[in-house]
């Protein structure tokens, strides 16, 4: 049974979920704890660092896209955040340029289909959002999955590359904004193993995560006994399900030790 989401996304970033939803999310999965993870932005809703919303433990989480000195890009998941001067300054320059990269996107797709899809790009805009409404518009003939595919996938012709944090500034802001920060799916990147070495640096790294295929999860294991690191997990729920991948209780306890809470 998982009792601790870690990785869930809401509308406030590319998700479905709000946290009028998210509590009737987490019954239906017997899930008792989720992180707000949202895609380079603090869920403003969300106050202190861990709440209780409807019953629900809510820890204000942020997942934050790097790129390493080598040009790797990756995702840090910061839990038990607070909004540091530093970190509010940076996330306000990324969704600047969110919002530049998504009307980008969007204007290259609707040149390519020859539709109009309607949208309207603000904080928060992913890539999701795109393939949504690629999906849901009439003349596409395209899927959700075929947008990706043939669209907006990183080689696709109607891509724009985002303007990252630096991987080192983002450890730095993050580390001091919140009670513990992880590599984010480490065995979903181009170079799992450069991925992982940089662990070294971090306090966590999510063991437990919903690849979609069989992976070795042994490269992962022998880093958190090498740097000593918590394990996280969590469904990267971008819909409304929630509890496909965490942790049980027992694994959840240092978690909520580093987030100066004895108990979910």
């Amino acid at each position: 049974m998982i009792y601790a989401d870690l990785h869930a996304h809401t509308t406030r970033s590319d998700g479905s979920l709000t946290l009028d939803t998210l509590s009737a999310a987490a019954r239906e999965a017997g899930v008792s704890v989720v992180a707000v993870t949202d895609h380079d932005r603090l869920h403003p809703d969300i106050e202190p660092p861990v709440d209780v919303i409807d019953n629900l433990t809510v820890v204000r989480g942020i997942e934050l896209r790097v790129e390493t000195p080598r040009g790797q890009r990756v995702d840090l998941l910061g839990y038990g955040a607070r909004g540091t001067t530093e970190l509010t300054t940076e996330l306000d320059r990324i969704q600047r340029d969110r919002i530049g990269r998504g009307r980008a996107m969007v204007e290259r797709c609707e040149d390519r289909l020859g539709v109009d899809l309607g949208l309207t790009v603000e904080e928060g805009f992913g890539r999701p959002h795109l393939a949504r409404a690629i999906e849901a518009h009439p003349e596409t003939g395209l899927s959700y999955e075929d947008a990706f595919d043939e669209l907006i996938g990183n080689d696709g012709p109607c891509f724009v590359a985002r303007d990252v944090t630096p991987f080192e500034e983002g450890r730095q802001l993050l580390d001091d904004a919140c009670g513990l920060v992880g590599l984010a799916h480490p065995l979903r990147y181009a170079e799992p193993e450069a991925a992982l070495a940089l662990t070294a640096d971090l306090d966590a790294v999510e063991r437990f995560y919903p690849y979609g295929r069989p992976v070795d999860t042994a490269p992962v294991d022998r880093v958190i006994r090498d740097h000593d690191l918590i394990a996280t997990g969590g469904t990267d729920a971008h819909e409304m399900e929630l509890g496909r991948a965490g942790l049980d209780e027992d694994g959840y306890r240092p978690i909520a030790t580093a987030l100066g809470r004895t108990e979910g």
